[in-house]
């Protein structure tokens, strides 16, 4: 009986890390670096083939040299490939050369392992994305091997991130296109599924109409113009609205979301039509995070309830309210033990400030207002404000800290706590250390509300009233709280910063 041929992930990932130390990097006119990269290709009758950066040629990609030079022609349907860092997306090179993850597609490989992401601003991501919607398996290195590929290649990753940096700091806020101007699309670009459910949502009072009176509506909201030639064609917002897929009129739409564990990071992208992001991305962490709070089942499932309601809110504000003339960011979900957060690009709309955003008092204004009317339409979005209300309201109610709203140029943050004792873990080490067990209960207590009064804490924390004194006033030293008026008005208002 012939022995089935050893598939063994670890070993064929620690033989891409060692031949990727044999790469050649090449000079250039800038001074840049390149990366050190291993490729190994297992083939179904266990066959073993690998390659480096350099190794045959000059500047020549460990991918392209495995599956192009070592393996023209072959059929690699069945093989899995493993590269110690992410394959260079399509958008990723200058034409005529094509992206790595493209031949790897082409060669119809299914299952590729990678290393790191490459942080270089031209692919960031690109790659794996491209994979993942072709259908590609892409799952990352053991932590261990990622640790050994990020020192090998420690220079390149400095440069890289800060380029990346540098291109973010410098975006031009360029105004985008007339939204009323088509681009070259025709309704047939459009994504029935994401249709559909807009659909349901506008004429869910007056049952379903007819798609002529679908058609009409669209057009009063400026989705849909008509052409010289006489047809509809749906406007740009309508593309990244019901597009199948909207990167093709705006690279910068959609969400990247990572989680981070110990023991790597969860990635995924969420890229097509913008109605349906949102439950997407709900649908994706409810599978993938915990209960947020562990106490009865019934109060449990009350707090998660309100906990993914606040995501939704804050995704969907993103997607509404972030400066699509930025084109270098897209929105971005990034998930820790203790936090989500929400990064869209784009400062406060004007007149909008931050510190109205972080007292929850910000007026109505919206930057991109035909996407807001549809959100709204869907009750994905306060049409009378940003939501704010709406989301202070949820989370007093459900017992979680107040959302936190920062401005880290390109992004605008909005910080949702998953318990209250995530707020204190979130303070700087250094004031955390100030802080007694006393004061830490009573902080998590005050990251609750918005506003609170001695008597309030003292009666919450029940202790003395000098004792209720003495832990705001250091509070208020530290930062934490400002205080507000005098005497029997006096109030303590959390500092968000």
């Amino acid at each position: 009986m012939v022995k089935a041929p050893t598939f063994d992930p670890r070993k064929l990932m620690e033989q891409a890390v060692e031949v990727m130390k044999a790469s050649v990097r090449e000079p250039r006119a800038d001074g840049s670096l390149t990366p050190k990269v291993g490729a190994v290709l297992w083939k179904p009758d266990g066959t073993i083939q690998a390659a480096c950066r350099g190794e045959l040629r000059e500047g020549d990609h460990a991918e392209y040299t495995l599956i192009e030079r070592k393996n023209f022609g072959e059929d690699l349907g069945d093989c899995v490939l493993f590269a110690t860092l992410e394959p260079c997306g399509p958008q990723s090179r200058n034409d005529p050369k094509i992206g790595c993850a493209r031949r790897i597609t082409n060669a119809r490989i299914k299952k590729v392992y990678y290393g790191c992401e490459d942080p270089h601003p031209k692919v960031a991501g690109e790659g794996l994305r491209y994979l993942k919607h072709k259908g590609v398996e892409a799952i990352p290195f053991d932590r261990d091997l990622q640790e050994v590929i990020e020192q090998e290649n420690a220079e390149f990753f400095d440069q890289a991130r800060r380029k990346a940096e540098k291109e973010e700091q410098e975006l031009a806020l360029k105004p985008l296109p007339n939204d009323l101007s088509p681009p070259d699309i025709s309704l047939d670009d459009l994504d029935p599924k994401a249709l559909a459910h807009y659909r349901g949502f506008l004429f869910k009072e007056k049952g379903a109409d007819g798609i002529k009176e679908f058609h009409r509506r669209l057009i009063h909201q400026g989705l849909l113009v008509k052409t010289k030639n006489g047809p509809f064609a749906p406007t740009r917002f309508a593309y990244l609205l019901f597009g199948k897929d909207p990167r093709d009129v705006l690279p910068q739409a959609g969400i990247l979301a990572t989680i981070h564990r110990p023991e790597g990071e969860d990635l995924e992208g969420f890229e097509g039509p913008m109605v349906l992001v949102p439950d997407q991305v709900l649908a994706w962490l409810r599978g993938k995070l915990p209960d947020s709070i562990d106490r009865s089942a019934a109060q449990r499932k009350s707090v998660n309830r309100a906990f993914f309601e606040l995501i939704r809110e804050g995704i969907a504000n993103a997607l509404v309210h972030r400066d699509y003339a930025i084109e270098g960011s897209k929105i971005q979900l990034v998930v820790d033990t203790d936090t989500v957060t929400i990064r869209s690009p784009g400062a406060p709309v004007a007149p909008i400030t931050l510190a109205q955003l972080q007292s929850f008092t910000a007026p109505m204004v919206s930057r991109n207002p035909r996407l807001h009317a549809v959100f709204g339409t869907m009750e994905l979005a306060e049409e009378r404000g940003l939501g704010l209300q709406s989301m202070l309201s949820k989370a007093t109610k459900a017992g979680l800290p107040l959302p936190k709203f920062s401005y880290n140029n390109p992004y605008l943050d909005l910080t949702l706590f998953r318990t209250p004792q995530a707020a204190t873990a979130a303070l700087p080490a250094e004031k955390l250390d100030q802080l007694s067990k006393s004061e830490r209960k009573g902080w998590e207590w005050l990251v609750l509300r918005d506003v609170t009064t001695t008597a309030e804490y003292e009666t919450a924390m029940e202790i003395p009233n000098r004792t209720a004194l003495n832990h705001l006033k250091h509070f208020v030293e530290l930062g934490f709280l400002e205080k507000e008026g005098a005497g029997s008005a006096t109030q303590y208002r959390i500092v968000q910063s």
